[in-house]
């Protein structure tokens, strides 16, 4: 059963890295996705998947699914880019990888049943439709999801930040600083909150992290804005450290607005990151059959700074999120348009197929041993 499907997918191979060079091709920032989107959905169609276009009224979102009844297996694809950098995370090689274990699968769920969903999952830099589908229900009625990021190293899935996006505008009157040099601005005031934050990081614990950007400072120095905004990540190893955090900024800029007399408002601008929780059990069987399909490299346990918007489905369903090679170059660094270029180069059209290959093998195994997957629940229902 399992060389049947891996023998299949090889004769796939040109449509499955040709995947990773449109998407490549194509870069289309977030909820924009739409030739990429379309790509996909095309490719899924023509082998026989039922997809749902449009999922949940997002745009460039899909459900797909082959197959009936359980379990239920999700692979999830990205697919956004960050203008005009382009693929410099190497999406475009996520949705290679699950798309191509998917393809490889039905060969699978036609002889030992089951089913197998591929979810089209865009905007991962600004809030996640994923975050969206797990408010919303989608993975109610799935037992497990797995995915694959490309990485300048082979690692085992691990954890990710939680990320709070918080906004905090200050607005007072508008008018020449020379005509009111005894009134604070509100540009004032977000750099007193910026300068606060900076010394709170200094006695914090190492695991919180802030950045920010500010913005609506004006167009010159003589007239600036009525209106000032900080935007914020707070990151923390917990989602529930981080609302503490943003407890205490929210508390500290009415304060500020107080003193200052100007107006003041918060806001959660995109969809938070709940932190990664990755099941054990599912990782180790994933990261026997990539040594099985040959990738034995790998660097141990990979818990990133970033954050994740399959966090959020880690708290409701079991999940993976392990991370593999797609660069021959030891010198390329993740993040730049170095890797973003190797990310189709054969070296990493290999590591796409290897990867697939892993993702079908693992869910061959839950399939025929479904004593599998009570284990991963077991252990995902103790871990809560």
């Amino acid at each position: 059963m399992k060389q049947e499907a891996i023998s299949y997918l090889t004769t796939l191979k040109d449509t499955i890295t040709g995947i990773s060079k449109y998407i490549y091709n194509n870069p289309e920032e977030s909820y924009h996705e739409y030739k990429s989107c379309s790509y996909i959905c095309n490719i899924l169609k023509e082998n026989k998947f039922n997809v749902k276009e449009k999922y949940l009224d997002i745009d460039t979102a899909f459900y797909a699914q082959y197959g009936n009844g359980y379990p239920k297996i999700c692979l999830l694809c990205e697919y956004d880019a960050l203008l005009p950098e382009g693929h410099i995370n190497g999406h475009n090689a996520v949705s290679a990888i699950s798309v191509g274990a998917a393809l490889g699968l039905t060969k699978a769920i036609d002889k030992l049943g089951g089913s197998i969903i591929v979810l089209g999952c865009p905007g991962e830099y600004i809030g996640g439709a994923k975050v969206t589908m797990a408010k919303q229900g989608t993975f109610k009625d799935i037992d497990l999801a797995m995915m694959v990021h490309p990485d300048v190293k082979t690692c085992q899935s691990g954890t990710s930040r939680a990320i709070l996006p918080l906004s905090v505008k200050f607005k007072g009157s508008s008018g020449f600083t020379y005509l009111s040099s005894n009134n604070h601005s509100p540009m004032d005031a977000c750099i007193f909150i910026l300068n606060s934050i900076n010394t709170l990081l200094k006695c914090s614990q190492d695991n919180l992290r802030i950045d920010s950007i500010l913005s609506n400072g004006g167009y010159t120095p003589s007239l600036p804005s009525d209106v000032c905004e900080i935007k914020l990540y707070i990151r923390a190893d917990k989602y529930s450290n981080a609302e503490t955090i943003e407890k205490h900024i929210r508390n500290l800029s009415d304060l500020t607005a107080n003193i200052m007399k100007l107006d003041c408002s918060h806001s959660i601008y995109e969809l938070p990151y709940l932190e990664m929780h990755t099941n054990d059990t599912l990782s180790r069987l994933f990261g026997h059959n990539l040594k099985e399909i040959g990738i034995i490299d790998c660097c141990g346990i990979k818990n990133t700074e970033s954050g994740l918007s399959i966090g959020n489905v880690s708290k409701l369903i079991p999940t993976i999120h392990p991370y593999v090679r797609v660069t021959e170059e030891d010198n390329i660094q993740y993040g730049t348009k170095q890797f973003a270029d190797a990310t189709i180069s054969s070296y990493a059209d290999e590591a796409i197929i290897s990867s697939a290959n892993a993702l079908i093998l693992t869910a061959i195994d839950l399939l025929e041993k479904r004593n599998l997957i009570d284990e991963i629940k077991s252990e995902f229902y103790k871990s809560k």
